[in-house]
């Protein structure tokens, strides 16, 4: 997943991976831009890999590549949704500040 975040251009921060005994696994590599995850279900010869992200210069095709040579998958499933385009203009107020806080474009 590190390897997956480095080749699609991200920013990498932190990032965090449970092995389920006796198998499986999961994961999160937060990156500057958003966000990667992974979840294993070897019983099932499965697994499902979310990539959110905010710029659009990364390459997520470089990234999907090298997990799937790695997992060794002889098929992928994907499906790209392009979010907060909606949410461009909005500023969320707390209730218990006067300060605005304004969300990132």
């Amino acid at each position: 997943m590190l390897r997956a975040a480095e080749l699609c251009g991200a920013t990498v921060v932190t990032s965090e991976f449970h092995r389920f005994n006796p198998h499986g696994l999961s994961g999160v590599v937060v990156i500057a831009e958003s966000h990667l995850a992974v979840h294993t279900w070897p019983e099932h010869r499965s697994v499902c890999v979310d990539l959110f992200t905010c710029s659009e210069a990364m390459d997520a095709e470089a990234a999907i590549e090298h997990l799937q040579q790695i997992f060794g998958a002889t098929s992928v499933h994907r499906r790209t949704i392009d979010r907060g385009r909606q949410i461009d203009a909005v500023s969320v107020a707390s209730e218990t500040s006067s300060h605005p806080t304004h969300l990132p474009q």
